[in-house]
């Protein structure tokens, strides 16, 4: 049953919370049973930023236009085209709900597939194929970073099943996102957000110890200073937000899995189905 507006307004209440409310999942027991309630089944994973991923280095392939790198926004632009149901919400509930002021309020996620049918309408509205590919990349113009997959979260709040049939691709910023809680969480709770295949992000010595990377760029408070070097601890989902910002060029990203695209489409499939 859709969830009504009084709960969507709860929720926006408890949200300045989460923080505390995700330290609470260590508990052994308690964590176990938010596990099964709200993230049983997830897989749910960040995807570089396309600009990051077009100065990326694939390791074992030799590139020599920018242009021949496939772009991990192809993964989502899959999913819009296989989807039988494209469903826009009218807000970002946590950008809404944190007040942001850096980031559009109105880009909400997009939810794919027949579960989405089910949301309340208030909250959002049906779109076209072609308008759902515009939207994404209207979000990816704005700054924000798609995280994609299967989320029981979303299907819990917003009162959908089944939640096989919904693939959530929410567009996020590093000040409100929901997910600055996976350092908080139950660690069998955190590890079902990752990063794409075969990504990884290191520090180079190009590093002079500025800091810009460690002022409100990670959204998961996965950089620190030691030593006046950058470290990046295993934290780190891949965003690529820190290889964007950094003034000295000394944080790289590199791909050693040439089939991330379709490894990543794969593995996104085997948990939700949007046809």
């Amino acid at each position: 049953m859709a969830r009504s507006l009084w709960f969507v307004k709860f929720l926006k209440k408890a949200f300045p919370g989460r923080r505390l409310i995700a330290k609470m999942t260590k508990a052994p027991l308690l964590g176990r049973a938010v596990d099964k309630m709200l993230f049983e089944g997830d897989d749910i994973m960040y995807l570089p930023k396309d600009n990051v991923a077009q100065k990326t280095i694939q390791i074992g392939k030799s590139l020599e236009r920018p242009e021949e790198i496939a772009l991990p926004s192809e993964i989502i632009h899959h999913f819009i085209d296989k989807a039988n149901f494209h469903w826009i919400m009218n807000f970002c509930i946590c950008r809404d709900a944190s007040k942001c002021e850096d980031y559009p309020i109105e880009y909400g996620c997009l939810f794919l597939g027949e579960a989405a049918r089910g949301i309340n309408p208030k909250l959002g509205r049906e779109v076209t194929k072609e308008e759902a590919h515009e939207y994404v990349t209207k979000c990816r113009d704005a700054g924000l970073v798609h995280l994609i997959g299967r989320n029981k979260l979303d299907s819990s709040w917003l009162g959908v099943s089944p939640g096989d049939k919904l693939l959530t691709v929410c567009n996020c910023c590093p000040c409100c996102c929901l997910w600055k809680m996976l350092p908080d969480l139950n660690p069998e709770i955190s590890r079902k957000v990752t990063k794409m295949p075969g990504v990884n992000v290191t520090v180079t010595d190009a590093c002079v110890g500025c800091g810009t990377c460690t002022e409100g760029i990670c959204f998961v408070d996965a950089i620190t200073l030691i030593d006046d070097h950058a470290v990046i601890s295993d934290q780190c989902r891949g965003c690529g937000r820190c290889v964007e910002i950094c003034p000295e060029t000394a944080i790289e990203m590199t791909i050693a899995n040439l089939d991330y695209i379709e490894d990543s489409i794969e593995r996104i499939s085997a948990v939700v189905d949007v046809e």
